[in-house]
């Protein structure tokens, strides 16, 4: 039986899989929770904010493209950061991402998150297929802890949960789109 997917392109995470089917089941469905509530914006719809915060679609769109690279490129496997993360100066722009989101093409935004989406879910593949859930994340933090795979997957399910429930609010503020 194929599984099918629900109404928003979603596919429910897997309820017998073993724990790394469990982990990318979950985290799929939030990156897709997520794509559907991007869904059919327009520019002007994406850079909307719900005051008092500056949060936006766009802003959101093009951090969680940089969350997805930072662990899963750099972290996990050490690699350097690619553009258009490689030429910021975070410590003079440390909301780099979400702030010029707002000014980028929209079709340009959803390309660079889709593209790090698919890079981290190879990413996490590689790394799972070399040392379990277990192997732990080439680049140190400052301390010298170096987190799991399943830390980061874990943490990426955490990021994205919670940035979805930003989303659901801006969403609903934009069009009235509601929904889980």
């Amino acid at each position: 039986m194929t599984p099918e997917l629900d109404e928003h392109g979603r596919l429910d995470p897997p309820l017998d899989a073993d724990e790394w089917g469990t982990l990318c089941g979950f985290l799929d469905y939030q990156r897709a929770t997520f794509a559907w509530k991007c869904r059919g914006l327009d520019a002007a719809q994406l850079a909307r904010t719900l005051p008092p915060s500056p949060m936006t679609l766009a802003g959101m769109m093009k951090h969680l493209a940089y969350v997805e690279d930072d662990w899963f490129s750099r972290d996990l496997h050490d690699e350097p950061l690619r553009e258009p993360w490689a030429s910021v100066d975070w410590r003079a722009r440390p909301d780099w991402e979400w702030e010029t989101a707002v000014a980028d093409d929209p079709d340009e935004v959803r390309a660079l998150w889709t593209a790090s989406v698919e890079r981290a879910r190879e990413l996490a593949a590689r790394a799972h297929e070399e040392g379990g859930l277990g192997i732990a994340a080439k680049r140190r933090f400052p301390d010298g802890r170096s987190p799991s795979l399943r830390w980061i997957m874990t943490h990426m399910i955490e990021e994205y949960a919670r940035h979805n429930g930003h989303a659901d609010l801006l969403r609903e503020s934009i069009d009235g789109e509601v929904g889980e």
